[in-house]
């Protein structure tokens, strides 16, 4: 007979000898250079790209460069603590981030190191923060909308779920407030949320981490941080471990929306680890794979064919612009890459347009066919009349005269503009939007004196859901808005103007007559 509990065990024997024999002929190199966070071995062999090394007194290290004579390597840590001649041992292994349902409500490194004071989260698994993007066969189309709440950029610059969407800007142009209010507004819509920062100040960080405390967005959230302060090869690999733990989610069948803040500083640590890994510099001194750097992160953003799970992961990464050049090396590299791009530009942030999304320079690739079927009947114009209208602004300038008809459309877009304008953490629902948009592209519009447009929109939602719940219950986002809902929304409109504007309309009426005379 033959016995297979004694032929397991054999077998098992010999799987840990040669496990225990490849530990103790794992290759070993000595340190022959160090400084600046760099570190140039000598001895090491069968040492591959991209793996972690161990150094001795417990620090690791990244192999970045294979030479003939030696190899370069980043520390992530311990750079004041490792001298001349210390061992150094390859592992076999890349650069690894734990991953599961624990990091959720958690902020960690992109090691998976606990940075908010409570115990190490406990994880069963981990994946390589380096990992091929789907195949074109392994995808699906991209055709479920991504909500943000803010009516800018659901109405004309729409996401959907599995698209690549830059969000471009000067520094302090609310760049980064679009990505939170965006996260705030998947609650309830089984949507996981990674927010990975790079390189940004430990108090900005802490107010972002705050936000998202006190909007209770933390429970479906996990932020990967690598502040400023951090070691540059930390920063280098926060995207890509943020990404590892998109992945595990995506692949499990989930959808996960992650905000890479920003890319810039993110190519600025890459150029920093390669001059001192005496690279050759190119453009800008940046690498010459300064657009694979970025290219490998953002296309492993995908919506998952059926077969595959369904998953998907969104990603929204962030560029910072200098006086608004869109055309310098970084924000064209990631511009290529994504599906496109929401421009927000200072003059307006300025001049108090906010969000200050640029409608002409800003497109998007694929939320079209994702967008709602209302939303996208409602809309299908409101991008050309904006344009229409700021050209027309900006011919008043001249102070030429104007015909009544002109005047209108001036109004009007002065009115839409208003419209756009949200407060930041006042996110929208998708039916509040459609009666915004309804009312604001109707004769009704008419009726309201410009300075209160935005007091109305308000209490026009504001009256709905409290005395006319039957509009909001008979909106369909999925359908073409019937003309009877239509009118419903209208009739309420124009109910809450009594309310609102009150003797103020016969004003309105007279300034539009004076100015047809």
């Amino acid at each position: 007979m033959i016995d297979v509990n004694a032929i397991g065990k054999e077998i098992r024997k010999k799987l840990d000898h040669i496990q225990t024999e490849r530990e103790n002929n794992r290759s070993c190199g000595k340190i022959v250079y160090t400084g600046d966070g760099i570190i140039r071995i000598n001895g090491l062999h069968d040492v591959k790209y991209n793996e972690l090394l161990e150094v001795r007194g417990g620090y690791r290290a990244l192999a970045l460069n294979l030479e003939e004579d030696g190899v370069g390597a980043v520390l992530f840590s311990g750079e004041d603590k490792i001298s001349y001649g210390d061992l150094v041992y390859s592992t076999g292994k890349t650069v690894q981030m734990p991953v599961g349902e624990s990091l959720l409500g958690r902020v960690v490194n992109p090691l998976g190191e606990a940075l908010d004071g409570t115990e190490q989260p406990v994880t069963q698994e981990t994946r390589p923060v380096e990992f091929p993007a789907p195949s074109i066969m392994d995808r699906d189309k991209v055709d479920r909308p991504l909500q943000t709440g803010i009516l800018a950029i659901d109405s004309m610059i729409p996401i959907g779920r599995g698209q690549r969407e830059l969000i471009i800007g000067d520094r302090q142009t609310g760049k980064t407030a679009i990505a939170i209010d965006t996260i705030l507004n998947q609650k309830g819509e089984d949507v996981i949320c990674i927010y990975v920062s790079i390189g940004q100040k430990a108090s900005s960080l802490a107010k972002t981490i705050a936000t998202l405390r006190n909007g209770g967005a933390m429970e479906y959230t996990c932020v990967i941080c690598s502040t400023a302060d951090d070691p540059v090869p930390l920063q280098y690999i926060a995207p890509y471990s943020g990404c590892a733990l998109a992945e595990y989610f995506m692949y499990a069948g989930k959808d996960v929306l992650i905000v890479y803040d920003d890319l810039s500083k993110h190519a600025v640590a890459y150029r920093t680890m390669s001059l001192l890994l005496k690279r050759p510099a190119g453009r800008e001194a940046y690498p010459g794979d300064v657009f694979y750097l970025h290219s490998r992160l953002l296309e492993r953003a995908a919506k998952l064919s059926k077969e595959k799970g369904g998953g998907s992961i969104t990603a929204l990464p962030i560029v910072e612009t200098l006086a608004g050049d869109i055309s310098a090396y970084i924000p064209t590299n990631v511009i290529s890459i994504t599906d496109g791009q929401i421009y927000l530009e200072s003059e307006l942030f300025n001049s108090g347009v906010r969000p200050a999304v640029n409608v002409g320079l800003s497109v998007s690739r694929v939320g079209g066919s994702a967008q709602r079927e209302a939303i996208r009947k409602i809309s299908g114009q409101l991008r050309v009349n904006l344009a229409q209208y700021r050209e027309l602004a900006i011919f008043m300038q001249f102070g030429s005269d104007l015909d009544s008809e002109t005047q209108k459309t001036l109004s009007r877009g002065a009115k839409m503009s208003d419209t756009l304008r949200q407060r930041q953490y006042l996110n929208y629902s998708v039916k509040e939007m459609i009666i915004l948009l309804t009312v604001a592209q109707s004769e009704l519009v008419d009726k309201i004196p410009e300075k209160k447009i935005t007091a109305y929109n308000e209490g026009l939602l504001d009256y709905i859901r409290i005395n006319r719940a039957d509009v909001l219950e008979k909106i369909d986002a999925d359908r073409k808005l019937s003309d009877e809902e239509r009118g419903m929304i209208l009739s309420a409109a124009e109910e809450c103007i009594n309310y609102t504007v009150g003797d103020e309309r016969e004003s309105v009426a007279a300034e539009a007559e004076t100015g047809a005379k």
